[in-house]
């Protein structure tokens, strides 16, 4: 049986649910870290094999790849196929529908979701610009005399980020600023303490590159948790991760310096000084035009109807949140 969170729960209080107790979360945490770990091992070994088989020739690394595109892709979707884990656990272990982990009201917020895409989008072209000419004004090589790499390899590279850059942003998402944040809201009101240790986590999770770098992913940590909760969920984080890694990518790609050896953790001053503000005026802007449409931001006192109980066109009421579930994970969980 699934319990939902009690009405007027904010998004990091979601995992307090009348089943809730101390063991669900950390045992959740080790199932996602034991069954990511499992997938991630299977499908790169399947990669190898392919690759060796197909008597492709041996990276850096001495083993059999097929390029930097697919190294590029497999190293994506190792992340990606995390997301699943985590719905499972909220769903099979904590014991609440898995919608909770997307918003307070049990599923992504869909036109929600566009407006932050289009809020993310400009957002990251202006700290892509911004933080190109600042480099170039401060005689670093910003890479504006580089080669492109022609329409015909960007295209394919194009095509293959599109497919899995948006599922590694949002595996992380679902994990750092909802798994996370939730499990530590769950012992917590206040926001701020998890919205930190979450922000931490995300950090180290990129690795030691720059000084500079791990503290832009801090600020990207808090930034974005700080807005999930305000906004009560996780659209204009998840939409924020996707153009950064999204746009980046491509830009990368016009260029063939496609890599998976470098990441924001990698970050000099320079984009360190412009990705700040620009963050900060995101955060503004989205809080703005959640408070103009009057963004939901705390569980209503009825939802989270369950798949195959949903009411009939024009029905008052949605059935009890006791009654067992139907099969299959909730539209939008």
């Amino acid at each position: 049986m699934m319990i939902a969170p009690p009405a007027g729960s904010p998004y990091h209080r979601l995992a307090r649910t009348a089943v809730h107790r101390w063991w669900r979360f950390p045992v959740g945490t080790l199932f996602i870290l034991a069954a990511g770990f499992a997938a991630m091992i299977a499908g790169y070994g399947a990669y190898v094999i392919a690759a060796e088989v197909s008597g492709r020739p041996d990276g850096p690394d001495g083993t059999a790849t097929f390029g930097p595109l697919a190294e590029l892709a497999v190293g994506f979707l190792s992340i990606a196929v995390i997301l699943p884990f985590v719905l499972i656990a909220a769903r099979w272990i904590q014991r609440r529908p898995a919608g909770t982990l997307s918003s307070v009201t049990g599923r992504i917020r869909w036109r929600w979701l566009g407006v932050c895409l289009a809020v993310a989008t400009v957002t990251i072209i202006l700290f892509l610009t911004a933080g190109t000419a600042l480099t170039a004004v401060t005689g670093e090589d910003a890479g504006l005399g580089d080669p492109l790499a022609g329409w015909g390899p960007f295209l394919v590279s194009a095509a293959v980020v599109l497919a899995v850059v948006p599922l590694q942003a949002a595996a992380e998402e679902y994990v750092c600023r909802g798994w996370l944040l939730q499990g530590a809201g769950a012992w917590l009101r206040s926001p701020w303490l998890p919205i930190l240790l979450q922000a931490a986590v995300f950090a180290a999770l990129h690795g030691w590159g720059t000084p500079w770098g791990f503290a832009d992913l801090m600020v990207f940590g808090v930034v974005a948790g700080w807005v999930t909760v305000r906004t009560g969920g996780l659209e204009a984080a998840v939409a924020l991760h996707v153009m950064n890694n999204l746009l980046g990518t491509l830009v990368a790609a016009a260029f063939g310096q496609l890599t998976i050896d470098e990441t924001a953790a990698d970050m000099p001053w320079q984009g360190f000084a412009v990705d700040v503000p620009i963050l900060i005026g995101f955060a503004a802007v989205i809080v703005w035009l959640a408070r103009r449409r009057e963004l939901v931001t705390v569980t209503p006192i009825v939802s989270y109807p369950t798949a195959g109980y949903g009411p009939a066109s024009g029905a008052p009421f949605a059935p009890p949140l006791s009654w067992p579930p139907a099969h299959g994970f909730r539209p939008g969980a």
